[in-house]
């Protein structure tokens, strides 16, 4: 029985989680739930659905039906597909790299979903890419080091999910890794892998 993911018809939270389950091989099915047109942006697709899934009393989007269990909040669902396929890292260093970067790629994911949901966009556009070239991305160059990945020579889950942000970051400010030869790497060896090049 395919695993079944819930989210919103975007790539938001759950596009990280969908590189994974490519990643791992795991059959699955998306359930997107659409929102209308502005400006009123109608959620009724999810609302009238949200309490009928018996997803317990944290019922939100992303979501993960897994036979009997059903998981909320993308973190969880990252690490429980991770668990199954041995993607939490392999040493107690490279766990522990895993618990900070979940945690790291999560700040940087929330400080770009402000400034492109939040307002004063065109205020904070310029300010947002200054920090980006000049802090964000080399804390992270710096960060990742001579490993391949975050957290160690091999893939592990906090990878998926910074891979879908440098792409969308890519979308957003296309040369924004032309002077980061690493995260340039970085992005393409994980794009370039057969299973997300496939998907």
């Amino acid at each position: 029985m395919p695993i079944h993911l819930g989210y919103w018809k975007i790539r938001g939270l759950a596009q990280g989680i969908r590189f994974l389950l490519a990643y791992t091989d795991t059959e699955w099915v998306d359930d997107m739930y659409e929102a209308g047109p502005a400006p009123d942006f109608d959620r009724s697709s999810w609302l009238d659905k949200k309490f009928n899934l018996g997803l317990g009393p944290f019922t939100n989007l992303p979501y993960l039906i897994d036979g009997d269990l059903k998981l909320v909040e993308s973190n969880a669902i990252l690490r429980y597909i991770a668990r199954k396929n041995n993607l939490c890292g392999t040493t107690p260093e490279e766990m522990a790299r895993c618990d900070m970067y979940e945690y790291i790629v999560m700040t940087f994911r929330n400080g770009f979903v402000g400034l492109c949901y939040g307002p004063g966009y065109a205020e904070k556009r310029g300010p947002y890419v200054k920090a980006l070239v000049e802090t964000k991305l080399p804390n992270f160059v710096e960060g990742l080091g001579d490993r391949k990945f975050l957290c160690g020579d091999n893939i592990a889950f906090p990878d998926f999910h910074f891979f879908e942000l440098l792409d969308q970051h890519l979308a957003f400010e296309p040369g924004c890794l032309d002077n980061f030869p690493t995260l340039k790497a970085y992005h393409s060896r994980i794009a370039e892998s057969p299973k997300i090049k496939a998907y």
